[in-house]
């Protein structure tokens, strides 16, 4: 080999060494790029929350895309087509989401549809090979609850209930205060949920698509407080219900309060209703102090205080946004959401007690 052969072979082995790492460098950014793209949503209803907060989380999420619609009114798909620029193709009528399958820009599914409706719209979506986030209450009875778990693990997709109140940092500080017995053990809880329901001729109060009236809708957020808060499942319940609008309630429990009796002895007093807005607070009692939540269950501006006098406030977040995101990390890791269909089906089995006791005046014991 010549001097000048050897020289050109050296520059040339010098130029190789230097770009080799920088290719693999940037194919193994591409590739970790590629790993994280986003999860595509699809909304599978598109009523009042699908609207107004969920679909517009989606600007806030770190890991989430809105990539496609499932409704059964075809007029609303133009619209929201042109607002979130969704594609002709990704859109779809109840009856036709078994073709999902073909379609890898949607990883999963938000079903935001009549309770009643939960299970069917699950079970098709897990079918088509998506995960999916089921708005709460998961459905209207145990065994449709059993349903939708069982056809999600047939089809090894996740399932998760939208409890968002769980992804809430003031929720979150209490659980602490709560778990750590900063106050001494819980003893007391005290929780309500009321909302002032509208019109006169909404599915919510069509018992055939609820499965029930105020508790189903808003009651379950303060059971839920009262079950993370102790930790604990209840044991043994009594209700009461009360209408005053027969007419609007037929169907439907319009007022409601319940009292839980928890392992360690802990009570709950509970109360929800669809005549009394202003209901949102959540107060434990422990053996040195309490603390509370007031108001608890706003998308933003909940706010709480410690019996030592310190207040419980934190920035606020787009909750949506947050338990969309925590469950995207989910799919990548392959692992259970800390909100699973399980625990969904946990409060609708209480609740369904909770409508036994009142029904008949007993207190009804959970097993």
């Amino acid at each position: 080999m010549t001097d000048q052969s050897r020289r050109k072979f050296i520059a040339t082995a010098a130029a190789a060494a230097l770009i080799g790492p920088f290719i693999s460098t940037t194919t193994t950014r591409a590739r970790a790029a590629a790993s994280q793209k986003k999860i595509g949503f699809a909304l599978c209803g598109l009523g009042g929350l699908s609207e107004n907060t969920i679909a517009p989380a989606f600007r806030h999420s770190k890991h989430c895309r809105l990539t496609g619609l499932i409704t059964g009114s075809p007029e609303k798909a133009g619209p929201w087509r042109a607002k979130y620029g969704i594609p002709e193709r990704s859109v779809y009528s109840y009856d036709t989401m078994q073709h999902m399958a073909d379609n890898p820009d949607i990883d999963a599914v938000w079903v935001v549809t009549p309770n009643a409706l939960h299970a069917e719209h699950t079970i098709a979506a897990a079918k088509a090979g998506k995960h999916v986030i089921c708005e709460k209450p998961l459905e209207v009875s145990v065994e449709r609850c059993q349903r939708m778990i069982d056809a999600c693990k047939a089809e090894k997709r996740l399932l998760a209930t939208a409890y968002r109140c769980q992804f809430d940092p003031l929720h979150l500080e209490c659980m602490r205060l709560a778990r750590e017995q900063t106050f001494g053990r819980v003893e007391i809880i005290e929780a309500g949920f009321g909302i002032k329901l509208g019109g006169d001729d909404q599915w919510r109060l069509k018992h055939a698509l609820s499965g029930g009236g105020a508790l189903m809708d808003v009651g379950v957020y303060a059971l839920q407080a009262t079950r993370y808060l102790t930790g604990e499942e209840p044991v043994l319940v009594s209700a009461m219900e009360t209408k005053t609008d027969p007419v609007k309630f037929k169907e439907v429990d319009e007022s409601m309060v319940w009292t839980a009796k928890f392992p360690s002895g802990a009570i709950a007093h509970c109360s929800t209703s669809y005549s009394i807005p202003g209901i949102q607070r959540v107060r434990a009692s422990a053996e040195r102090g309490w603390f509370e939540m007031d108001p608890a269950f706003n998308f933003t501006g909940n706010r709480g205080r410690r019996s030592d006098g310190k207040e419980l406030r934190f920035a606020d977040i787009d909750l949506f946004a947050a338990q969309m995101d925590d469950f995207a990390e989910c799919i990548r890791a392959n692992r259970p959401s800390k909100v699973p269909g399980e625990e969904g089906m946990r409060d609708v089995r209480i609740m369904l007690a909770i409508y036994e006791a009142a029904r008949t005046g007993r207190s009804v014991q959970l097993t």
